[in-house]
């Protein structure tokens, strides 16, 4: 009987299983199965952890201009604000507004003295 010689098909397949899990420790970087596995967790907790890191720059956008805000006392909170803005119907998102907080408070002291009046 005649040596069969196997394909590379699921040698290549591993190795880019091995590519992906080369920076896991032990096991989970060396054995085929438990490799497969911490992949398929990883890709999950990745999937997962994107839409918890836009509610957590959300919060953190949300936080900094109340704590701008009530610091001069400009407004009354950060719900005033943000009303005020969609009354007037400026297009200023939480990320802008929360930059404008951090780097020039004194724009934002005006933005809000001139949507209040």
């Amino acid at each position: 009987m005649t040596r069969i010689r196997r394909g590379y098909i699921a040698r290549r397949r591993r190795t880019k299983l091995r590519l992906f899990a080369s920076s896991f420790r032990g096991a989970h970087s060396r054995l085929t199965r438990t490799i497969i596995q911490q992949k398929i967790r990883a890709l999950v907790s990745a999937h997962r952890d994107r839409d918890r890191q836009k509610r957590h720059f959300r919060r953190l956008w949300v936080t900094r201009i109340n704590a701008v805000i009530r610091e001069k006392g400009v407004s009354h909170s950060y719900s005033i604000l943000i009303k005020n803005l969609y009354k007037r119907q400026l297009l200023l998102n939480r990320k802008i507004l929360a930059q404008i907080a951090i780097l020039n408070r004194n724009c934002l002291y005006m933005i809000s003295n001139d949507i209040i009046k």
